[in-house]
Order: structure tokens, then C-alpha cells, then sequence
């Protein structure tokens, strides 16, 4: 039951996490790229720190722990991811993001010494089909091997992989300090080195933030209390009963909650595909979650 429970939260968090698209949507004419990233997590940070045990006493032994999860792992990820968009074709950047399970997979195997069981094998292989299948990439623009694309495609690289060390390293904090502090002290990095950055890569940010719309600032504060908020705290949660391997899988549902919510919200198309190829990931992260019981590791 506790297993079930778990997956089910997964899938919130990834419901969570695949509304991001619809968001940036609705913002994208008004607000730069890295500052749709640093506002909202500024806004995240404040309202998490009535809820953290020490909001301000963060241990100085574990500093350097903070310090890379909030620099290697999520400005990694949202610096790769953001920038890596912009200089990359889509169907690229979409590919190269399938490989997050993957790598967090390996850096679970080399700092956590976790190990894949069968079950986690077919599951990562079920998830992984059916993502390729409906994950919506047009084949026919694909163009990994093109110079033009390469730095694009390093940074996506940088963000898929910053992505799974904060999965990953995240798990080794959590045996001393609560989900919300680790979360909460990782922002407080990020937004140091993000900060400078996004006013030097987008220097009319703080002039433009007079003339957002009613509709942008919503679309800024939901992607605050559930994208960097809540959903980043339930999974961490979850993360401190599961392996990080089993918690990543999850990450394979995220294209298709975002299908769904934009076939809702934007009038896109859902194809039977899609359906389809969804239930596939579904079985996989069912299996790899609720199913798999630690056995021999192969």
C-alpha cells in the first residue's frame, strides 16, 4: 500500500512538472526565459521558509553539499535547459531530455551504490518505448550530428544531467536534514548564481516586470507554488522511501501529462497514440514503483 501511495504521488509531481509547458506558454511574450525560471523560484523560496524546521540554520559541515546541489544540480538544469532549447532544434532537445532516467540511473549506481533489478529493467524499458512512441518528436527534423546544434545540444546534455545529480544527491542529503530544508537550501545557491546571471543575459528584466499582465503573473505564481514548490517537496519526500532510480522513471510521464494539459488548455490534439503510448509508461513506472521488490540485482 505505502508502494502504491508513492507512485501515486509520483504521478502528481509529474502531472505537476508537465503543466510547466502550458505555464511558459501563457508567459513566454512577456518574460525571458531565465527570468520564467528565477522569479517564480524566488517567489518558491519565500513561501517555503515558514515551512522549513531551520529556514537559517543551515549546518556549515553540509555547506558544500548545498552548494552543489543548488549549482550542479538545479542551475545546471535550468541554465542547460533553457539556453539549450534556444540553440537546439526541439526534436533534439526532446530526445536528449529522454535520457534523464537514464543518467540518473548510473549516478544512482556511482554515489549510491544503487543497483537495477529485473523488474526495474523491464520497467525502464517499458517507460522508455512508450515514451519514444508518443512522445510527439518529429524523426524527420531530428539532427543530433549537425555542427550548427552541438553547443544546443551540450547544454540540453548539462541540463539532463544536472537534472540527475540533484535525484540523485539529493537522496544522500536527505539521511540528515528534512526534505524542506534541503530544498530550501539549495535555492538559496541557486538563486545567488542565477541571479546575476539573468540580469546580465536579460538586462530589461527588472524594468519589464511593471507591464506583466494579471494572466502572466498567475501563470508565474502557480509555476512558484506547485513547480518549485510543492511538487519538488513531495518528491523529495517520496525520495527518502524510494530508490533514486525507481523516483526518476516517473520523470518518462511528464511529455504526456504535458500533452494532455495542453490538448485541455490549448486546444491541442490528443492522438490515440498518445493514449496509448502513455498506459505503456504508466506499466513500466508501475512495475519499477510499486512492483519491484529488492532482490538480486542484475
Amino acid at each position: 500500500m505505502n508502494r502504491v501511495r508513492d507512485w501515486g504521488l509520483l504521478l502528481v509531481c509529474n502531472l505537476i512538472w508537465g503543466s510547466q509547458f502550458v505555464l511558459v506558454k501563457v508567459v513566454e511574450n512577456q518574460v525571458g526565459p531565465l527570468t520564467t525560471v528565477l522569479l517564480p523560484m524566488t517567489i518558491a523560496t519565500l513561501l517555503l521558509i515558514p515551512f522549513a524546521p531551520r529556514p537559517f540554520g543551515m549546518p556549515r559541515p553540509d555547506l558544500v553539499h548545498f552548494v552543489l546541489l543548488g549549482v550542479a544540480g538545479q542551475v545546471a538544469a535550468q541554465v542547460g535547459a533553457t539556453w539549450g532549447a534556444q540553440m537546439s532544434l526541439a526534436a533534439n532537445a526532446a530526445l536528449l531530455n529522454l535520457a534523464l532516467p537514464l543518467f540518473t540511473a548510473l549516478l544512482a549506481f556511482l554515489i549510491l551504490r544503487e543497483r537495477m533489478t529485473r523488474l526495474r529493467w523491464i520497467g525502464l524499458v517499458l517507460a522508455l518505448a512508450g515514451s519514444l512512441i508518443g512522445s510527439g518528436i518529429d524523426w524527420t527534423s531530428l539532427s543530433l550530428a549537425n555542427p550548427a546544434y552541438a553547443a544546443g545540444n551540450a547544454l540540453v546534455l548539462l541540463g539532463v544531467t544536472g537534472s540527475a545529480f540533484y535525484n540523485t544527491y539529493s537522496k544522500k542529503v536527505l539521511v540528515r536534514h528534512d526534505p524542506v530544508d534541503v530544498l530550501l537550501y539549495s535555492y538559496y545557491f541557486v538563486l545567488l548564481v542565477l541571479a546575476p546571471v539573468t540580469l546580465a543575459a536579460e538586462p530589461g528584466t527588472l524594468r519589464a516586470i511593471s507591464h506583466y499582465t494579471a494572466k502572466v503573473w498567475l501563470a508565474l505564481a502557480l509555476l512558484a507554488i506547485f513547480q518549485y514548490g510543492l511538487s519538488m517537496v513531495i518528491f523529495l519526500r517520496v525520495l527518502t522511501r524510494l530508490d533514486a532510480t525507481q523516483a526518476a522513471l516517473s520523470n518518462y510521464l511528464i511529455p504526456f501529462f504535458g500533452l494532455i494539459l495542453a490538448s485541455i488548455v490549448l486546444a491541442e490534439r490528443l492522438t490515440p497514440v498518445m493514449v496509448v503510448s502513455s498506459l505503456v509508461v504508466l506499466a513500466g513506472t508501475f512495475l519499477s514503483t510499486v512492483a519491484d521488490v529488492r532482490g538480486e540485482a542484475v
